[in-house]
This record gives C-alpha cells, sequence and structure tokens, in this order.
C-alpha cells in the first residue's frame, strides 16, 4: 500500500551535494503550499551497485558515522543499499523536525530509480524539489521533460527567493506555467519581472501585456520587460543578475523536437548557466 500523500512537496534526496539545499527549498516551499513534505530517496541502479557518498551531507547526529561505513566500500550489496536509504531518510527527518517549522514529514523509500521515483509521485505531487546535479545535466533536463508537475530545480546552499524571473515566450507550456502561478501561493509574495525575449512586434508586445494583466488580476506583484535579443538564456541570464533575482521561471521544452535539435534547447542551457533557483513545468 502506497504511503504517498496527495499534494505532497517532493525533496528528492538522491544528489549528496544537494541533500541539504533541496531539504531548505522543500520546507521553504512547503509553507507557502501549506503541503507536507515527502522525502524521496531512490535506489542506484542495482547493475552498478556502486556506493554513492552520504555521509557528512547534513552532520547532525551519529549515523553519519554509519554513512561513512558504506561509502569506504566501492560495491554495496541491495541490503546494504536498502539500509544507506534508510540512515539517509532517518537523517532528513531528524533535520526537519529540527528546524521547528511544524510541517509535516514522511518518508518514501523506492526500489527503483529515480526517473521511475518520479514517475510515481509526479501525477499526485504538487511540486517536485531536485538538486541541480542528479547525476549529470542531460539526466536533469530528460528528467523535467517527462514530468507534468512543477520541478524547483535548486543550487547549493539554498536562499529563499524575494524576486522571481517568469521567462515568458508565449507558448504552450509558458501559458500553462502562467496558470499555475496565478493559483498557486508559491509566489504570492514574491515580485514577479515576466521577461519576453524577441523583436517589439504587435504579437509580442500584446502576449506579454495580457500575461502581466493576468498576473495583476490574480494579486501578484509584478514587472513586465521586452528585450531584443537572439540569445535568450544569455539575455534572461543578464537581466537576473542585474536585478538581482532569486528564482527563474520557465516553461520547459516548449519547442518541437527538431527545433531544439537545430538550434539547441534554451532550457538546456537555463539548467546549465542558471545558479539561483529555477522552477519548471512542460
Amino acid at each position: 500500500m502506497s504511503n504517498l500523500k496527495p499534494d505532497s512537496v517532493i525533496a528528492c534526496l538522491d544528489c549528496p551535494d544537494h541533500v541539504q539545499a533541496v531539504l531548505e527549498a522543500s520546507m521553504w516551499a512547503s509553507i507557502r503550499l501549506r503541503a507536507p513534505v515527502g522525502l524521496l530517496h531512490s535506489m542506484p541502479s542495482l547493475q552498478q551497485k556502486a556506493a554513492i557518498n552520504y555521509s557528512g551531507c547534513l552532520n547532525i547526529d551519529d549515523e553519519n558515522a554509519l554513512l561513512e561505513q558504506f561509502t569506504s566500500k566501492e560495491h554495496l550489496s541491495n541490503c546494504e543499499l536498502k539500509a544507506q536509504g534508510r540512515l539517509l531518510l532517518s537523517q532528513a527527518t531528524s533535520y526537519c523536525e529540527q528546524q521547528r517549522h511544524k510541517l509535516k514529514t514522511y518518508t518514501l523509500h523506492r526500489h527503483e530509480n529515480l526517473n521511475q521515483s518520479i514517475d510515481y509521485v509526479d501525477d499526485q505531487a504538487q511540486l517536485i524539489v531536485i538538486g541541480h546535479h542528479v547525476t549529470c545535466k542531460s539526466t536533469l533536463s530528460q528528467l523535467i521533460r517527462v514530468s507534468h508537475c512543477p520541478i524547483l530545480v535548486t543550487h547549493a546552499p539554498f536562499l529563499p527567493p524575494t524576486t522571481a524571473l517568469f521567462a515568458f515566450d508565449n507558448s504552450p507550456t509558458c501559458h500553462k506555467l502562467l496558470n499555475w502561478l496565478c493559483k498557486t501561493p508559491l509566489v504570492r509574495a514574491l515580485t514577479v519581472h515576466i521577461v519576453m525575449v524577441g523583436k517589439e512586434t504587435s504579437d509580442n508586445c500584446d502576449a506579454l501585456r495580457e500575461a502581466y494583466a493576468k498576473l495583476k488580476q490574480a494579486g501578484i506583484k509584478s514587472k513586465k520587460t521586452l528585450l531584443d535579443c537572439r540569445d535568450v538564456a544569455a539575455a534572461l541570464n543578464y537581466y537576473q543578475n542585474q536585478h538581482d533575482i532569486g528564482l527563474l521561471m520557465t516553461g520547459a521544452f516548449g519547442q518541437s523536437r527538431l527545433r531544439e535539435l537545430l538550434q539547441g534547447s534554451d532550457t538546456k542551457k537555463a539548467i546549465g548557466q542558471y545558479k539561483n533557483p529555477l522552477s519548471t513545468i512542460s
């Protein structure tokens, strides 16, 4: 029987360097969404059975010594992989309890890879939080592409944002994200900069104005900007740095596979370039 709770914030703890950042981002989101936090750990590939170094990822109790015992081995048995995951989840639970946010947490220990675990929670989760270095950028892109749930990608350390940049390109996925932003309390207290990169045509100006008006009608403090630049990722990165914006939000992989093959994906570029949290929806 599944213990997955509907409308949870799912904290993916599969990246050793980002465990604390993922927990901090998940607790930040949980408070705003008034949602429980599901602490998710997926088994590494059973074909590799390689020990992953989780020791020192939280530094809160003596269980680190046990985690170090696992990482001293080159490969782990199935039982040892399960025990390592249970220890990590125990540490994560203790860490959340010590923050005194009065959050409801529960654990999900999945005996499958991360792709399958994301698929398992995708339909019922309210938000999925994941570290930037899952295994590699291509794997992270694949996870984002197949998920229908909003995903928050965080670097370490996580710093709670006060402003957000909504990269708007008038695509179906961007309108899907726009509709979600108008309903979710996640960004209600933030100032949202809605930025479009493109030519100053009447169509672009009208689309940007309508999206901006929709955010304002939803009670979200907003600013709008149209940037005439050919390199979308570079323009957004520059704008984000100039205005010290703490969160980038974008519709993921809204362009066709053919266009992506010929021109490259703006989402992949964003994943690779941005050092602040990135929220996507596909």
